[in-house]
């Protein structure tokens, strides 16, 4: 399988461990802060970019969905509200997000219409041809290696079951580029120390989206694994894109 630059971005340059590792050790060190720090660094933004990407599912009805990286599960929250599915089921490496999920999920009543479970998206123990879906907002990034990862999504999707995949981009106007560089490298983890003590987890998330192989790169990688109708969809002056393909 091919190697990608940003498969070997990881949080702590210092540390052994493998990058899904540093990864799940990460998002449990900024869980407490995670989902604010979503709404605050993106003004709120990130909802929208969230809605349209289950926007794109709505033709579809899917009633048997998987969201791989839920992290809090923000987004299985939102497609159950706009797609009601009969299941969703969520699966992260961080246990301490997990857990934040779940108590959204019990406080909303919908235990029993989303499972979270730990899991590892390069290998994930479900049955082929199972889901009518597959969902990943800000998570192919996080990958340690990225095709596998897409492979194993393709493998778990039934016949005419859709990926969406919601992630990071580079703004292509000069003036854009410039400024959201600025932000990427200054703000974002500067303002990750100060509100959740992790500088390197916001300094990660700013390398690995830089690095991050986008747009038309993205989509040769869905070619590869065996997805068709591949497109994308930029978003608020293309920081980040909603990816799709059909299996």
């Amino acid at each position: 399988m091919a190697k990608f630059e940003h498969d070997d971005i990881k949080p702590f340059q210092e540390s052994n461990l493998e990058k899904k590792d540093q990864v799940a050790e990460m998002f449990d060190n900024i869980a407490f802060r995670y989902d604010f720090l979503n709404r605050f660094l993106s003004m709120g933004i990130d909802v929208g970019w969230r809605k349209n990407a289950i926007n794109r599912l709505q033709t579809l009805q899917p009633q048997n969905i998987l969201d791989v990286a839920t992290g809090t599960a923000d987004m299985a929250l939102m497609m159950y509200k706009m797609l009601h599915p009969a299941h969703i089921t969520g699966i992260d490496i961080s246990e301490k997000m997990l857990q934040i999920g779940k108590e959204k999920i019990a406080k909303a009543n919908l235990n029993d219409k989303i499972v979270l479970q730990k899991g590892d998206s390069e290998n994930l123990l479900f049955d082929s041809n199972c889901f009518d879906a597959v969902t990943v907002a800000f998570g192919v990034r996080n990958f340690q290696n990225l095709e596998k990862g897409i492979a194993e999504m393709h493998r778990v999707l039934r016949t005419g079951g859709k990926l969406i995949v919601l992630e990071f981009s580079r703004p292509k106007s000069k003036a854009l580029k410039w400024a959201h560089k600025l932000y990427l490298k200054t703000v974002l983890p500067n303002a990750g120390k100060a509100f959740s003590g992790s500088k390197e987890a916001y300094q990660y998330l700013n390398d690995s989206a830089l690095k991050f192989p986008e747009r038309n790169d993205f989509i040769k990688v869905l070619n590869n694994a065996g997805f068709k109708n591949t497109l994308y969809k930029p978003q608020t002056l293309g920081v980040c894109c909603v990816y799709e393909g059909v299996k």
